[in-house]
C-alpha cells in the first residue's frame, strides 16, 4: 500500500486523538466514586436487611406486648369479680369461702407473673425500637453519601463526555483528511492490537512495541519509498517515518 507520507503523519494525529478517547473512557470507567458507590450500597442493601429485621422484631414485641397486656386484663377482672364476691358476703359457705379466697390468691400470682412478662417484653420492645432508631440513621446517612458519591461521579462523567464529544469531531475532521484505503487498513490494526494501529518509528525504535529495529530492517526502511506504507515486522502496527527516525 502507498500513501503520501503527509498522510502518513496524519494518520499519527488520528491515533493520538483514538489515544486520547481511550484514556478518557478508561478514567471514566475507573473512577473512585465508581468503588465508592458499590461499597456504599452494599454496605446499604446490609443495613437495610437489619433495618427490616428490627422492625420486624419490634412490631412482634409490639403484639406481644399488647396480648400480654390483654391477658393481665382479664385476670384482673376476673380477681375483681371474685373480691366483690367475697366481700358482698354472698357466699356463705366455709367451703367455698375457703375457695373463692384461694382462687383470689392465684389470680394473684398469675397477674404478678403476667405483669413481669408485660415488663420484659416493654424492655424488648424499647431496645427494639431503639435499634430501629439507630439504624434508620444509619440508613440514611449511608444514602446521603451515596448520592453525594453519585453526584461527584455524574459530574465527572459530564466533564469527560464533554472532552470525548470534542476529541471525537476532531478526530473526524483529521480522520476524513486520511485516505480511505489507509484509515480501513489501520482501524483493523487499532482493533487487533489494543487500541494502537499506527505508531512513529522514533530513533530506530518503533513506538507501538517499544522494540528496536534491526539492521536489516533499518536498511530495508531505508530503501522503501516515501509513499511506502511500512509496517514494523515485530508487531505489524503501520510505521510512521518522521525526521525523528534516526535513518
Amino acid at each position: 500500500m502507498n500513501a503520501a507520507p503527509a498522510d502518513q503523519i496524519r494518520l499519527l494525529d488520528v491515533q493520538s486523538l483514538d489515544t486520547r478517547l481511550q484514556q478518557l473512557a478508561h478514567k471514566k470507567s475507573s473512577l473512585p466514586e465508581h468503588a465508592e458507590i458499590e461499597s456504599l450500597t452494599k454496605d446499604l442493601t446490609q443495613q437495610r436487611d437489619l433495618l427490616v429485621a428490627s422492625t420486624t422484631e419490634e412490631s412482634d414485641c409490639a403484639r406481644e406486648q399488647t396480648k400480654a397486656e390483654q391477658d393481665v386484663d382479664q385476670v384482673r377482672q376476673r380477681a375483681a369479680r371474685d373480691q366483690q364476691r367475697l366481700d358482698s358476703g354472698a357466699v356463705s359457705s366455709p367451703k367455698d369461702l375457703e375457695n373463692l379466697q384461694r382462687e383470689i390468691a392465684s389470680l394473684a400470682k398469675r397477674q404478678g407473673d403476667l405483669e413481669d412478662v408485660v415488663l420484659e417484653v416493654m424492655e424488648r420492645r424499647e431496645s427494639a425500637q431503639e435499634r430501629v432508631a439507630e439504624l434508620t440513621e444509619r440508613v440514611s446517612s449511608i444514602q446521603a453519601r451515596i448520592d453525594d458519591a453519585t453526584a461527584r461521579r455524574d459530574a465527572a462523567f459530564e466533564e469527560l463526555d464533554g472532552e470525548a464529544a470534542t476529541v471525537t469531531k476532531e478526530r473526524e475532521v483529521v480522520a476524513g483528511s486520511v485516505p480511505a484505503d489507509l484509515l480501513k487498513l489501520y482501524d483493523k490494526l487499532r482493533a487487533q492490537q489494543g487500541g494502537v494501529g499506527a505508531a512513529k518509528l522514533y530513533q530506530r525504535r518503533c513506538e507501538g512495541c517499544r522494540l528496536e529495529l534491526n539492521i536489516t530492517e533499518v536498511n530495508e526502511v531505508k530503501a522503501a519509498s516515501p509513499d511506502t506504507v511500512l509496517r514494523c515486522e515485530n508487531c505489524r502496527r503501520i510505521l510512521i517515518r518522521t525526521s525523528e527516525s534516526g535513518l
